[in-house]
């Protein structure tokens, strides 16, 4: 992943790679509560927002983790894919985890303006109320304690979940993009 991250970015796509291997290395054996904090802060501090139209030069680009790194920015999925990966490389449970389309409120509680966004949702259990790892509001909070955000579906590698269902109700291969980036981080060296 280094050698393609220095043959496609740049010196400094390759130092980021080496810094979440680090990270990774030094988070391997911590809390499952602490590499969720850890993992947050790496990408929110690290990673800077762009519009996809503004780093990819397309309206709407999944990137993989490598190429969010390799280009030290990303929109709101790149975060949150960045985020579940690393966490699943530590050995978080696939089950725990989301990625969750929102209707993000934006200028306050009273506000009607949304938006699309995505953040990742973690389940202690099943039935728990989900923390949300997010890089608008940094701190992991409950989902309880984001009434700026509407749920609309989540998806992991066990399918699509619609509201707040315990099971998936479609196969996640309906997403073709979700698709498209998984084959590209096999050709990038990263097996998910």
């Amino acid at each position: 992943m280094r050698q393609v991250a220095l043959q496609r970015f740049g010196p400094a796509a390759a130092e980021a790679v080496d810094a979440w291997r680090s990270g990774l290395a030094g988070w391997r054996e911590l809390p499952e509560d602490e590499q969720l904090r850890r993992v947050n802060e790496f990408f929110n501090r690290r990673i800077r927002f762009a519009d996809d139209p503004v780093v990819w030069g397309q309206a709407d680009y999944w990137a993989t983790p490598l190429e969010t790194l390799g280009k030290g920015a990303g929109d709101c999925e790149d975060f949150v894919f960045a985020k579940y990966f690393t966490l699943r490389e530590l050995g978080v449970a696939e089950q725990r985890l989301r990625m969750t389309y929102v209707r993000a409120r934006i200028g306050g509680p009273a506000s009607g303006v949304t938006q699309a966004h995505m953040v990742l949702s973690y389940y202690a259990a099943p039935e728990a109320v989900p923390l949300i790892l997010d890089n608008l509001v940094t701190t992991i909070r409950p989902a309880t304690a984001r009434p700026d955000l509407a749920p609309v579906f989540s998806f992991n590698t066990q399918g699509v979940f619609v509201g707040g269902a315990m099971q998936a109700s479609q196969p996640v291969d309906r997403l073709s993009r979700w698709r498209d980036v998984l084959l590209r981080m096999q050709t990038e060296g990263y097996i998910p």
